[in-house]
């Protein structure tokens, strides 16, 4: 199979996908038609301000299209992860990857945040969803019945067998019922007990059907060249195909049956799984086929890792919260720090709206020169901020402007408490190994009212990832605030 790297947010031309998917112009159009009807790629007008951007607005985006005319569109992956298509596999990495073209690495610790993301999901995700698309979710069976195996084992069928004097649990009514009883001193004694236990048929149907299963999805997934992005290590259970286990509409019966009478939970996902990979009927490499793992919002991500491992305590009590000064008696110590930012008042109805500013995080921190107050805003941005340039592909105005407008709702909370310091600070992710200070941004019209600039730091994503894996914080010491 063929499994290549492309970078997210990249620009690529027609004649790059082609080279990349390993197929002619004529068989690459219908590829592109069906990865931007997921999402996964977005066509932009051909401009050399296009060719020189490292991010995608919606206002970049055409409307059109795939045309054959390969000198009219770039083409953007929008998607972190891993999409497979038509036997072909393209690992999405993200955009602040720059310095290497394959970063299998980096890419195999963002697959592991992206489990760890989406691990409340108590589901299996079958099918790719979008707002205009549903289709079969291959690569997502493949995984979860790989993790499954080293997390369970194999599926097991057992039955129930009686013994005599055999060292299960004793069936008391059998044995008083059924067996000969000697008496001694008005005491029955009993020469044959009768026992159960419960032993596996090593033999079941559904144990080697889900070994054959687990034996051919390990080698689809060895042959994309997945295995090793998922660290997940090659199961040889069995030589029988399903072709030994009868026709597909008969396993399906067979899967259907042993349904209707387990009850539980586990095994009734495992044998879910096994029908739907068997009525799909096809490989990775199937040209039908498009499997995803991976997210289209991956800013979502960052900004989870960064409210993770930086001890994020908007929606912590203030009353335990720890503070220079004691809670003042007029703040109710059951309300949270987002509860303190004013919401908007519509006089007409008297009444407030529901909606209001929201931060990404805030973290109280206490040094040695007394408690700092810190207003954390995780950028998934890649800026190209170097002195003497005009700053490219930061955030806008608006992130700006609100940021400002989260150290102002909190100015008299902040002073009312003796805070020592006040910080405001933009996080964005780089591929270097330690934090990247990139100074500062401000704007005098707000910095007169008293308020902080609005710190630029670039955090190291991989030892951000590290902290965020492992349930650690992150020193905030090393932010060099």
């Amino acid at each position: 199979m063929v499994s290549e790297f492309v970078r997210e947010q990249k620009r690529y031309t027609e004649q790059e996908l082609c080279y990349i998917l390993h197929c002619s112009e004529t068989e690459t159009l219908p590829l592109i038609r069906r990865l931007k009807e997921y999402g996964i790629l977005k066509a932009v007008k051909t401009s050399d301000l296009q060719k020189n951007m490292s991010d995608l607005t919606d206002e970049d985006i055409a409307i059109a299209d795939v045309e054959s005319d390969e000198n009219e569109y770039l083409y953007v992956f929008t998607f972190v992860g891993v999409v497979v298509i038509a036997g072909r596999v393209l690992k999405c990495y993200p955009k602040y990857l720059i310095e290497d073209c394959a970063p299998k690495n980096e890419l195999r610790q963002v697959l592991k945040v992206l489990e760890k993301y989406n691990s409340q999901e108590q589901i299996v995700r079958m099918t790719n969803d979008t707002n205009e698309s549903r289709s079969f979710n291959l690569l997502a069976i493949m995984l979860y019945l790989m993790h499954d195996y080293y997390e369970n084992g194999v599926y097991s069928t057992s039955e129930e067998i009686i013994e005599s004097n055999g060292s299960g649990e004793i069936i008391w009514d059998r044995t008083i019922n059924d067996t000969f009883t000697l008496i001694s001193n008005n005491r029955p004694y009993y020469v044959d007990l009768q026992t159960k236990k419960r032993v596996n048929d090593e033999y079941g149907y559904f144990k080697r059907l889900h070994e054959c299963i687990l034996t051919s999805v390990s080698k689809d997934l060895e042959d994309a060249d997945l295995l090793s992005l998922f660290e997940i290590t090659e199961i040889d259970l069995t030589d029988e195909q399903l072709d030994n286990f009868g026709e597909k509409d008969y396993v399906l019966y067979r899967i259907e049956n042993e349904l209707n009478t387990q009850f539980n939970t586990r095994k009734q996902l495992v044998l879910k799984t096994m029908y739907a990979y068997i009525a799909q009927g096809h490989g990775l490499s199937d040209s039908d086929c498009l499997s995803l793992f991976g997210t289209n919002s991956f800013n979502l991500v960052w900004e989870k890792v960064c409210a993770e491992i930086m001890d994020n305590q908007l929606n912590t009590r203030l009353g335990t919260l720890k503070f220079p000064v004691s809670l003042r008696s007029e703040y109710n110590p059951n309300l949270k720090l987002i509860d303190l930012i004013e919401k908007p008042l519509w006089t007409m109805t008297q009444k407030r709206a529901n909606d209001t500013l929201v931060p990404d995080l805030i973290s109280i921190s206490e040094t040695a020169h007394g408690y700092q107050f810190i207003i954390f805003d995780a950028k998934y941005y890649t800026p190209q901020l170097e002195k003497g340039v005009t700053p490219k592909a930061q955030p806008g105005i608006e992130s700006v402007t609100k940021q400002y407008l989260y150290q102002l709702a909190y100015k008299k909370f902040i002073t009312e408490h003796g805070f020592t310091t006040v910080k405001n600070c933009f996080l964005m992710p780089t591929e270097k190994e330690s934090v990247v200070d990139k100074g500062e941004v401000s704007m005098e019209i707000l910095n007169g009212l008293g308020l902080k600039t609005i710190k630029v730091r670039f955090l190291p994503a991989k030892k951000a990832y590290d902290c965020y894996l492992d349930g650690n914080k992150m020193d905030l010491e090393c932010l060099l605030l």
